[in-house]
């Protein structure tokens, strides 16, 4: 999509809202540009005009109409004062609800992404891109108003009021103009590809940040800072060299400026004197041309600058424009079906799932799950356990057969509406930097806090909890670093817990417990099972012996199924697996 198609498309619709009061901007900071750019010098030039007639009309004359042009000009700028503060309380008050609406808007098209998006995406880069688009908003948004806007109705009504009193300056003028204007446009068509460039290069770099820093731990564990800091070295000299080429081409541009302001500012000047030499203009005239001129190069001089950085503003909204434009993997209907799942009885009906690239995981795959009843599933890495999970959650659509939940297929309701239904726990709890009351209620968000310390007691955490020094309300810190992995895993089944699904998946749930805590554990978790379709997805057996049924998964088949005695009867994969893990070995 073209860039600024692209940036209209989703910046325009967050503004639209405030259509009154941009058109009040407009006609105000149109109104003030009028008043003091072109109005005001005009008579300043009546003054002049009128102080040349000292030595040939009656001082009292004189002194009359001056006192008249002054009160006009201090009537114009007691008018100025207040456009101007109204204006900018205006352009203030917008900028700020339209940012605020951009944040939400970016923050809802992102996190609506599949988990697909983020498993190949910088969580860093993410939040540089997000925080580029306000940034590049402000910034167009001030350039568009403080410049475009501003130097358009000054060099349309300065050539007005020039034509009027010395067209052939107004025709030099106007020559000056087109041809500084086309030089400008091009100069800066050049550069937007190397400002794209350049964003890219910084996403980069920021990216690559938050991915040494958010694994620091490994870094110092494998002595790995020498070969970062080269890495990163690497990076920033690639973005170095992309600036580089960016800012030369801005100097090149900022010498031809200089050169055709120099020329045309002394032209001008020669023909101005010339004329008044000729008695074809008034000394007020040549002072206002003159006044002009100044304003004119001036403002124009910005204008160059402003292109540039408007430009540059450009290409770093479009790294997020493109994220927007970016097709999530997973859809909802544009009606969803009211959600009717409460008891959990899941049914593959012919599933057949393939991954984009073609690999295929299940092929005709049928199960019935019963409501209420504990599963649980086990086998070798690749053999489907995850991607099992991933399309009950419909992290994943299956490519054919369907999914139901309670005679429901999971892809007529909305994805917030089925994971509403279901409680999951992973292998790795991640916890917000949040303090463990939020992380706990996140499950409940309107839990009380005696409902949120009950539950931990459930899960076991509150022993640990009641021990820190500010208790429920201590920080976790970023991703539950403060934590142990065995605390961390007790808070994400609090969360689960008081969540209450009818439905629950656990996915190595107890991975990171000790042998104690893990009995702890395992009694709140049969607690919490009751009267809910469990999945519990294990590589440590002795999880799972009590499970109603127990799946053993190879190559998205289901070879094996019973209960723990009835497999280990079988003495066939699953017995193997349990006479290893028994025999001391690990998987």
């Amino acid at each position: 999509m073209p860039l600024f198609k692209g940036i209209y498309k989703y910046v325009w619709p967050r503004m639209r809202q405030y259509k009154v009061v941009l058109i009040f901007v407009f006609l105000l900071f149109g109104t003030r540009i009028v008043l003091d750019g072109i109005i005001v010098p005009i008579y300043f030039k009546k003054i002049i005009d009128t102080l040349s007639l000292y030595n040939n009309v009656p001082h009292a004359t004189l002194a009359e109409g001056l006192f008249h042009i002054v009160l006009i000009l201090i009537g114009f700028r007691f008018i100025l004062l207040f456009v101007s503060r109204f204006c900018k309380f205006l352009i203030f008050n917008l900028e700020i609800k339209v940012i605020k609406n951009l944040r939400d808007f970016a923050f809802e098209k992102i996190s609506n992404q599949s988990q697909t998006f983020f498993a190949n995406t910088f969580s860093g880069s993410l939040v540089t891109k997000s925080n580029r688009l306000v940034r590049s908003f402000e910034q167009m948004f001030d350039i568009l108003i403080y410049d475009f806007y501003s130097i358009s109705i000054l060099l349309t009504g300065i050539f007005i009021v020039l034509y009027q009193k010395a067209r052939e300056i107004s025709l030099y003028f106007l020559i000056f103009v087109i041809v500084y204007l086309t030089i400008i446009i091009i100069s800066t068509r050049k550069k937007i590809k190397y400002d794209v460039l350049e964003a890219q290069s910084d996403s980069m770099i920021s990216g690559r940040l938050a991915d040494v820093f958010g694994n620091i731990l490994a870094l110092k564990i494998f002595s790995a800072r020498k070969n970062e800091i080269n890495k990163f070295k690497i990076l920033t000299q690639d973005g170095s060299d992309k600036s580089k080429k960016s800012w030369y081409l801005v100097l090149r541009v900022e010498f031809i400026q200089h050169l055709i302001v120099f020329v045309t500012q002394g032209l001008l000047l020669y023909f101005t004197v010339d004329l008044w030499i000729q008695d074809k203009m008034t000394t007020g005239t040549v002072v206002l041309i003159q006044t002009y001129m100044a304003l004119v190069f001036d403002k124009l001089w910005g204008l160059g600058m402003a292109l540039m950085r408007f430009m540059k503003a450009s290409a770093d909204m479009k790294e997020m424009i493109d994220i927007f434009e970016i097709k999530p993997d997973i859809l909802d209907l544009e009606k969803p079906e009211e959600i009717l799942i409460n008891k959990g009885y899941i049914k593959f009906d012919n599933v057949t799932f393939k991954y984009p690239n073609g690999q295929e995981v299940f092929s005709n795959f049928n199960l019935n799950i019963r409501a209420g009843e504990r599963i649980g599933l086990v086998g070798h890495s690749g053999a489907g356990k995850s991607t099992f999970t991933n399309l009950i959650l419909r992290f994943s659509d299956v490519s054919e057969g369907s999914i139901t939940i309670d005679g429901q297929d999971v892809r007529n309701i909305s994805q917030d509406d089925l994971r509403s239904a279901i409680s999951y726990v992973p292998q790795e709890s991640i916890l917000f930097h949040r303090s463990i009351r939020e992380n706990i209620s996140y499950g409940k968000p309107n839990a009380t806090i005696e409902e949120i310390i009950k539950i931990a007691k459930k899960a076991h955490a509150h022993e640990f909890i009641s021990k820190l020094p500010n208790g429920y309300d201590t920080l976790v810190g970023e991703r539950g670093v403060k934590l142990s992995g065995g605390e961390r895993q007790r808070v994400a089944i609090a969360r689960a817990m008081i969540k209450d699904a009818p439905i629950l998946i656990l996915d190595e749930a107890t991975s990171s417990l000790d042998s104690i805590s893990e009995s702890y554990i395992q009694d709140a978790l049969n607690e919490l099972m009751k009267g809910k379709t469990t999945i519990v997805i294990a590589h440590r057996l002795s999880t799972i012996q009590k499970m109603d049924r127990i799946l053993v998964l190879e190559d998205g088949e289901i070879t094996e199924e019973g209960t723990h005695a009835e497999l280990i009867a079988k003495n066939g994969n699953y017995a193997d697996l349990w006479n290893h893990q028994v025999g001391g070995f690990i998987e």
